[in-house]
């Protein structure tokens, strides 16, 4: 078996078993056959509803995003309803400081913009628009969002990987992306901060009286050098996946911006603590069942996000 056959197996048994191949469907194929242009993906068909929260009673904090915020399995991953929502994610460990404030947390593993307004189906259930938690009522309003518009986090995670056995001292995947003077997957990028900005203005304007902080993704892969029992990666694609990830955040941030909303950095504040490090925040390509799925958050990276989030609140 080649190292990235043996990979991409370890990354698809995580993300599969853990149902975020929702989000990871291409017109139904898998990401990394076929034509590499990212598409949206095919919304699956659902065969029961969700609950819907409880309504709150005092000051209220609705948290909107994807498995960033959801923090699949960090402990304890509700799975129940197919959101992988953590009981220790962000929002529930900031919402534990913010007196009187009571949390409404809708992200979903897989989310991506246009489920801030239409229904989500994930492991047969399906979610409601996380927008429908917004209203005058609110007071602050946490948003995850990106990587998904586009499938852009798992055409990376399946193509990259799936190709990197092709020419493992070379950049196969960013290659496979090239043409004509330009790359595909960094011009999709660029249009997610037309789509960050829109969301924004959306909650401003359904949620008129909130404090609005777009929390980005941290930083996956260190400046310089290699991973590969982490990230196998072909040994030029780190540069790639580096500018993509950098770009998405940068898009981040301007739509967020732009949109009248607060930053929080998690890129930057994530310095020294990418999957290569001695003390990672994210996990690399075996999902560990007690701390996190493949390719996303550990606890420690969630209790970061939760004492720098109370810290821009209070200023």
């Amino acid at each position: 078996m080649t190292a990235s056959r043996s990979g991409l197996q370890r990354a698809l048994g995580g993300l599969a078993a853990m149902l975020l191949l929702t989000a990871c469907q291409s017109n139904g194929a898998t990401p990394g056959a076929g034509s590499p242009v990212p598409t949206e993906p095919t919304l699956p068909t659902a065969t029961s509803t969700a609950p819907e929260p409880p309504s709150p009673t005092g000051s209220v904090y609705v948290a909107l995003g994807d498995s960033f915020v959801a923090a699949p399995l960090v402990p304890k991953t509700n799975m129940t309803h197919g959101c992988l929502r953590s009981d220790h994610n962000y929002p529930q460990l900031a919402v534990r400081e913010l007196a009187g404030y009571e949390l409404v947390d809708v992200s979903c593993s897989g989310a991506s913009s246009a489920e801030m307004t239409q229904p989500q189906v994930v492991g047969g259930v399906e979610h409601p628009p996380q927008f429908d938690a917004l209203s005058d009522d609110v007071d602050v309003v946490t948003l995850g969002i990106g990587a998904n518009d586009f499938s852009l986090f798992s055409f990376l995670v399946y193509r990259c990987l799936n190709l990197a056995g092709t020419d493992r001292a070379g950049s196969p995947c960013r290659d496979s992306y090239d043409q004509d003077g330009a790359n595909r997957l960094l011009d999709q990028v660029s249009e997610i901060q037309g789509r960050v900005e829109s969301v924004v203005a959306e909650v401003r304007e359904r949620a008129p009286g909130a404090r609005v902080v777009l929390v980005t993704y941290p930083k996956f892969l260190p400046t310089w050098g290699v991973c590969p029992d982490l990230v196998p990666l072909a040994k030029g694609d780190y540069a790639f996946v580096r500018e993509v990830t950098l770009a998405l955040v940068e898009a981040q941030k301007a739509g967020a911006e732009a949109g009248g909303a607060e930053v929080l950095d998690m890129y930057a504040a994530s310095e020294g603590h990418d999957i290569c490090s001695d003390q990672p925040w994210v996990n690399g390509i075996d999902t560990d069942p007690s701390r996190a799925l493949a390719f996303h958050p550990f606890p420690v990276e969630q209790r970061a996000v939760a004492g720098l989030l109370l810290e821009l609140l209070a200023g």
